[in-house]
């Protein structure tokens, strides 16, 4: 019995920012757990590609999080071919981007952080995150029924250490910008938001919360990360799978407005 509720069969879980790190992981656990799965990202042939190659009949669609016309659209899609929506992760996400690493400390610094950067983040981070939810949660409430997971992160609870973010040499080579951690403590509010106003919907709201992910970053980095952690190490992207599974599936039924903090104790210092 304990086990059944953690299965995902029947169930059909819309996964954005499917293309990503984590979310190419996202995918194979709904998928593994028995999801069919709907692989959205701005590439549509490749979030078709994606969704080839998952063990339980899925989809791929390309989606524009910013853009009303495009979630409808891939709503439309899912319901004419399934019938129903069950799951939303809302895992699309920007980072900051510098194309000149020499100017990098310079424009990451606040005192001279671009506005352009700043609205960009917020509009990808927390706009998109507010439209998918409104829209396919909608479909959710009307359903009577649904789980949506919104990713935050630890920087959305706990101040970024800018230290990690200097050379072996002592220099700062960029700053953590104010941006990204201000989105995703907003993605956690919202959450809380959400699950108290759909909870008699039968729509429950969690965010889930990674710590930083191991994915080819310099050694001083790895090795200064993986010393603030009581587990004594990054991430590995399929730590996550778990995490997603539990909160999608009916083993969290009485689990709402929470946020789930996965971080190897990042956050207990």
């Amino acid at each position: 019995m304990t086990m059944r509720a953690f299965s995902l069969e029947g169930k059909v879980a819309v996964v954005t920012g499917a293309l990503g790190l984590l979310g190419r992981h996202h995918c194979e656990a709904l998928s593994e757990a028995g999801a069919n799965v709907v692989v959205c990202d701005l590439d549509g042939e490749k979030s078709q590609n994606l969704a080839q190659k998952l063990p339980v009949e899925s989809m791929g669609a390309g989606m524009d999080v910013t853009a009303p016309g495009s979630i409808r659209t891939v709503l439309d899609q899912v319901l004419f071919k399934f019938g129903h929506v069950d799951v939303l992760i809302n895992n699309a996400a920007i980072n900051d981007m510098f194309e000149t690493p020499a100017l990098a400390a310079e424009r990451s610094k606040f005192e001279s952080y671009p506005l352009e950067m700043w609205q960009k983040l917020l509009d990808v981070n927390v706009t998109g995150v507010y439209l998918c939810s409104q829209i396919i949660g909608t479909q959710m409430a009307k359903q009577k029924k649904g789980s949506i997971i919104n990713i935050a992160s630890t920087y959305g609870i706990v101040a970024p250490d800018q230290s990690l973010y200097c050379s072996p040499e002592g220099q700062q080579l960029f700053y953590k910008s104010p941006a990204y951690p201000t989105t995703k403590g907003a993605v956690i509010a919202f959450t809380r938001f959400l699950a108290a106003y759909w909870g008699r919907e039968g729509v429950r709201v969690n965010a889930l919360s990674p710590g930083g992910v191991e994915n080819g970053q310099e050694r001083y980095f790895i090795a200064k990360y993986a010393s603030k952690t009581p587990v004594g190490r990054m991430a590995r992207p399929v730590d996550y799978k778990g995490a997603v599974v539990f909160l999608a599936s009916d083993a969290s039924s009485y689990m709402t407005g929470a946020n789930m903090v996965v971080d190897g104790g990042w956050t207990v210092w």
